[in-house]
C-alpha cells in the first residue's frame, strides 16, 4: 500500500471514529466486499490516483468534507464507472455509477448487517434484486423505486415464504404463502392480504375453496374435508349473515350436522401474513457530498415563485462542494458565496460582507405551528369539548358489525341520531364541565363503514381528536369563510359547514361512498365522520363540522403550498417572493415545477 493511499484511509478512519455509528465498524468497515462482476481490482486503472485527463474518466481517492469516502473512476466531478462510496453512518455502495447516481449492478449495505445487491437505477434499488435484511428475511425479485414491485420470492427467518405477485412493497395478485406449520393458501391477494378468490389448505388435509375479503372467508364458499364431506354456503363472521349446508360424504360413518362454521375462522386467526422488516433508509435517500456538473452552465433554467431553480438541476440544498485545490477556487469560492447567499435568503448581489461565509451554516429554527391553539379561556374552549365529548361517544358507541355492503337506508339524511349531553351526565353519557348540549350524528353506520375501510382504528381516532392535548383553530383561506380544527398530531382536520353544505354532501355520499370502495388509490380526500353541536342557551346556535384526513401531514418540511383548482383566472399570489413564507398559500400560476414521475408510476397515476 502506498503512502498516499495508507495517509487517505488514516485520514478517513479519524473522521470515522467521530460518529457514532462508525464507532460499531471502525475494525471492518474496510473489509473485502464480495459482489457478483463488481470487484475492488475492477475498480483501478493504469491512470494516476487523483490525476485529471481532460475530458476522460480517470481513478480518484478522495476525503470528502463532510467525511464520507470514495474511490473509483471520476468524471467531471462525479463517480462515473466502477466505484466505492463509504458514508459515515456506515452504509456502503460498491458498484457501478453515472453522472454520481448508482446506476447499473451493485451492491448497497447497511450498517445493521442488512444488503441488497442487483440492479439499480438513477439511484433507486430498480431492476432484479436480492435483499437479505439483518433479521434473516431473503427476498429475490423485481423491484421498481425501493419497492417490491412484480414477481418475487420472500423467505422469512420464522420459516414462512411467499411466492407470488407484489405492487409498490405488498402482496398483490395471484401467490402463495406458505406457513410454518405447513399451512398455505394460493390465491389472490390486495395490500398485502388474502383477498378476492382463492384456496387454503390445512397441513391436516382440509381445504375452503371460495372468496375472500381482509384474510378472511367471505361471500361463496366450500370447506372440504379429506373423507369427501363438505359444507357449502355464504361465508362471513357476523354469525346472522353466516348460512350453508353440511353434506356428508358417503364414507363418513355419521353425518357432522353440528359442525360450527365459525371455528374456521378460530383456526385462521393463528396464520398470520408476516409483515417483513422496514429499511430504515433507502440507497436513494443518501446524500453524495458532490457539486452538479460544469457542463451545461449556459442552459437556460426555470425559476420557481421564489427565484430558485427548479428544473433540470439538483437543488444546492441537496449536494456539497468538493472543496479542493484544483486550480479553480475562485470559481468555488464564488459558487459557495452564491449558495450562501441563497440559503440564508438574501439576493446575490447584495451580501453583506459582514457574513462570514466561510463559517458553517446552522440548521433553521423551526416555524411555529400553524393555527391558534384553543385553551382555556378561548372563545371556541367549550364548543372543543363538545366536540370531543361528542366524537368519543360516537366512537365508542357500541354497533353490531357491518359489512362493506351497506343498503341504501344507510345514505338515508334522515338517518340520524340526537344525543343530550347533560352537565350532570346520563345513563348513555358521561358527567362534564362544558354547558349542556345535544350531539348529532349523521349516517352514523356509513362513517363507521367509512373508517373501517380507510383502515383506521377506533382507539386512535379518538386519541387523535379527544385525547388530552387541544385542538388549533385555522382561520380559512378560502371565500367560505368556515374555520378549520386541526388535531395536535396533525392527522385529522375538522371543518365547520352550512346548513346548505351538508344537505349537498349527504345528497352525495353514496356516490362517495361507491368511489372510495372501487378505488383504493383514489386522491379524494378521505372522509370519517359528519356532525352537529347544538349549543344550549337563548341563541340554541347549532355548529355542523365534517371530520375528514389531512393531506398536508407529512415527515418531511413543506416548503412550498398550493391551492390548485385548474384554473389560470385570477390564479396567481400577488405577493413577491420576499413577502412569501412556507405557510403562504400560492395559486395555480405560481406552480412553476416539472415533476419527473418513473413511467409506470406516471400511467397509473393518470389512469
Amino acid at each position: 500500500m502506498s503512502k498516499e493511499h495508507s495517509g487517505v484511509l488514516r485520514a478517513w478512519e479519524s473522521t470515522m471514529r467521530k460518529t457514532q455509528a462508525a464507532k460499531k465498524r471502525a475494525n471492518n468497515i474496510f473489509g473485502i466486499t464480495s459482489m457478483a462482476n463488481v470487484t475492488n481490482n475492477d475498480l483501478e486503472d493504469d491512470t494516476d490516483k487523483g490525476v485529471s485527463i481532460s475530458g476522460e474518466a480517470y481513478f480518484a481517492e478522495k476525503i470528502l468534507p463532510n467525511g464520507d469516502y470514495y474511490t473509483g473512476q471520476w468524471y467531471d466531478n462525479f463517480p462515473d464507472g466502477q466505484g466505492k462510496y463509504l458514508w459515515t453512518d456506515g452504509c456502503m455502495y460498491l458498484g457501478e455509477w453515472h453522472k454520481g447516481k448508482t446506476m447499473g449492478k451493485g451492491r448497497f449495505s447497511w450498517p445493521s448487517g442488512a444488503s441488497y445487491e442487483g440492479e439499480f437505477k438513477t439511484g433507486y434499488m430498480d431492476g432484479t434484486g436480492t435483499y437479505i435484511g439483518s433479521n434473516g428475511d431473503t427476498y429475490k425479485g423485481k423491484w421498481v423505486m425501493n419497492m417490491k414491485h412484480g414477481h418475487g420470492i420472500l423467505n422469512y427467518s420464522n420459516g414462512d415464504c411467499y411466492d407470488g405477485e407484489w405492487r409498490r412493497g405488498l402482496q398483490e395478485g395471484h401467490g402463495k404463502y406458505q406457513w410454518q406449520n405447513k399451512n398455505y393458501y394460493i390465491g389472490e391477494w390486495k395490500n398485502g392480504v388474502i383477498f378476492g378468490k382463492g384456496i387454503f389448505v390445512w397441513s391436516n388435509g382440509n381445504t375452503y375453496d371460495g372468496y375472500w375479503e381482509d384474510g378472511m372467508p367471505k361471500g361463496n364458499g366450500t370447506y372440504q374435508w379429506p373423507d369427501g364431506s363438505f359444507y357449502v354456503g355464504n361465508w362471513s363472521k357476523d354469525p346472522d349473515e353466516q348460512n350453508g349446508t353440511y353434506y356428508p360424504s358417503e364414507s363418513s360413518l355419521a353425518a357432522n350436522l353440528e359442525w360450527d362454521p365459525t371455528t374456521v375462522y378460530n383456526e385462521l386467526a393463528g396464520c398470520k401474513i408476516c409483515v417483513g422488516e422496514r429499511v430504515s433508509i433507502m440507497p436513494s435517500q443518501k446524500r453524495l457530498a458532490t457539486w452538479y456538473s460544469s457542463k451545461g452552465g449556459d442552459k437556460p433554467r426555470r425559476m420557481s415563485v421564489d427565484g430558485r431553480v427548479s428544473v433540470g438541476v439538483e437543488r444546492p440544498l441537496d449536494k456539497m462542494s468538493l472543496w479542493e485545490n484544483d486550480g479553480n477556487s475562485n470559481g468555488l469560492r464564488q459558487v459557495r458565496r452564491d449558495l450562501d447567499c441563497e440559503l440564508l435568503g438574501i439576493p446575490h448581489n447584495d451580501a453583506n460582507p459582514k457574513f462570514n461565509l466561510g463559517l458553517p451554516l446552522k440548521a433553521p429554527k423551526l416555524e411555529k405551528r400553524q393555527g391558534e391553539t384553543i385553551s382555556k379561556g378561548h372563545r371556541n374552549y367549550e364548543l372543543m369539548l363538545n366536540l370531543q365529548l361528542g366524537i368519543r361517544h360516537s366512537v365508542g358507541r357500541p354497533a353490531p358489525a357491518t359489512s362493506f355492503d351497506l343498503k341504501a337506508s344507510a345514505f338515508d339524511p334522515k338517518d340520524k341520531i340526537w344525543t343530550r349531553f347533560p352537565r350532570e351526565g346520563s345513563k348513555y353519557t358521561p358527567p362534564h364541565q362544558s354547558y349542556e348540549f345535544k350531539w348529532k350524528d349523521y349516517c352514523p353506520v356509513v362513517f363507521r363503514t367509512l373508517r373501517k375501510l380507510f383502515k383506521v382504528d377506533p382507539a386512535d381516532y379518538m386519541i387523535s381528536i379527544c385525547g388530552d392535548n387541544a385542538l388549533r383553530e385555522l382561520s380559512s383561506p378560502g371565500k367560505s369563510g368556515s374555520f378549520f380544527y386541526l388535531t395536535d398530531d396533525d392527522r385529522y382536520m375538522i371543518k365547520t359547514m352550512k346548513k346548505s353544505e351538508v344537505k349537498m354532501f349527504l345528497r352525495m355520499l353514496s356516490a362517495y361512498y361507491n368511489h372510495v370502495r372501487s378505488f383504493e388509490n383514489t386522491l379524494v380526500i378521505k372522509y370519517y365522520g359528519l356532525h352537529c353541536v347544538k349549543l344550549s342557551g337563548t341563541t340554541q346556535k347549532k355548529v355542523r363540522f365534517i371530520i375528514m384526513g389531512n393531506l398536508l401531514r407529512s415527515d418531511y418540511t413543506i416548503h412550498r403550498r398550493f391551492d390548485l383548482k385548474g384554473s389560470s383566472l385570477g390564479r396567481i399570489t400577488e405577493k413577491n417572493e420576499f413577502e412569501t413564507d412556507n405557510t403562504t398559500i400560492l395559486k395555480d400560476l405560481d406552480l412553476n415545477f416539472i415533476f419527473k414521475l418513473q413511467k409506470a408510476w406516471y400511467q397509473e397515476f393518470c389512469w
